[in-house]
């Protein structure tokens, strides 16, 4: 709501978010895998295959960053003009419902129209929030971290190839991690939204694995 705008503190990343950019790496890294060619593979195409993998994890962890950026600038900006607005009304029951729309709909049907007043009055006496939005320190460390996901999501199902010089048993070694990733970000993901945690990870596995196969099908 209204607070990143007066004072720009959050969690750096949601629960889900981690989930969701560990789940979108291992999906990229998963499409060089599997696209593999085991027959006549020898160490120059391994290493191909693994820079490609790289390359391209480093290169959407770099662009995911850049539009989690541009979503937290357009919060930012959101929320100054909402409080702009609020601050311009004398009319109490425009300003509370500028307020109600900044709310979660469940709980703005809930509250009382004295709450919503006493809401009003504490944040005209807030301090002048900047003239413009501002990217705080928070949110560059945030998609610092979503880069960070994105590109160390790829070492865990590359490594076999490294250190295991068999392709076929390098394959089935680093797919298994992938799975076991997946539905760990399917368990977290079950625990934190109220699923069922087991179900939701196989759940995960079963779309990854579908996912995948459909950016290879489609040339990705």
């Amino acid at each position: 709501m209204f607070k990143d705008t007066i004072t720009p503190v959050r969690h750096l990343l949601e629960p889900m978010e981690r989930v969701s950019e560990i789940v979108f790496g291992l999906i990229m890294v998963l499409t060089f895998t599997c696209s593999f060619s085991l027959a006549g593979a020898g160490h120059r195409e391994v290493k191909e295959m693994l820079l490609g993998a790289l390359g391209c994890n480093l290169a959407w962890g770099i662009i995911d960053a850049f539009f989690y950026l541009m979503s937290r600038l357009s919060e930012h900006g959101h929320n100054l003009l909402a409080l702009r607005a609020l601050r311009k009304t004398t009319d109490p029951t425009k300003a509370h419902r500028i307020i109600a729309d900044e709310l979660p709909p469940l709980l703005a049907s809930i509250l009382p129209e004295a709450e919503f007043e006493v809401m009003r009055q504490k944040l005209n006496q807030l301090p002048e929030p900047a003239s413009h939005p501002q990217l705080s320190k928070d949110d560059w460390r945030a998609a610092f971290r979503i880069f960070g996901l994105v590109f160390a999501s790829t070492f865990p199902v590359a490594m076999p190839f490294l250190f295991i010089h068999q392709p076929g048993l390098s394959l089935r070694v680093s797919n298994a991690v992938a799975i076991a990733m997946l539905f760990g970000c399917g368990y977290t993901f079950g625990r934190y939204s109220g699923f069922h945690p087991w179900r939701v990870g196989l759940a995960m596995v079963a779309v990854g694995v579908a996912l995948v196969g459909l950016t290879i099908a489609l040339g990705g």
